[in-house]
């Protein structure tokens, strides 16, 4: 049982990483505290209570997956990342305004902001 519950733990962190954000720190710290949380939740589900080992991995997945996931969205926005939400077809990096419910970019040479149609954000 605690070997299925291992290859249980190992696909669901594999799931995790189909998730995709701009620098994948959500998704790589998700499937490590999903693998991390599934061998510990099953080894604890094992040893305790009624030896589900099984049902541990879950828990445990679930559990550390969710926490990962939480670390690497902090660390996004301590970077200065976390706002980035996408890219324009010739690789131009749009950042969202949430006031304005628009995206824009930045000129990189002027330094100077554009809505994503191009028009000069004031």
């Amino acid at each position: 049982m605690l070997k299925f519950a291992m290859i249980a733990a190992g696909a669901g962190a594999l799931l995790l990483t189909s998730a995709c954000t701009t620098t994948g720190n959500v998704e790589k710290r998700g499937a490590q505290g999903a693998a991390v949380g599934a061998v510990a939740g099953a080894v604890i589900g094992n040893n305790v209570g009624d030896g589900d080992a099984t049902r541990g991995a879950v828990i445990g997945g679930v559990l550390g997956g969710a926490a990962g996931a939480a670390k690497g969205r902090q660390e996004d926005v301590q970077s200065g990342e976390g706002t980035r939400l996408k890219e324009t077809a010739d690789g131009q990096k749009l950042y969202y305004d949430s006031s304005a419910r628009r995206y824009y970019y930045v000129d990189e040479r002027t330094g100077r902001t554009y809505w994503q149609d191009g028009a000069l954000r004031y």
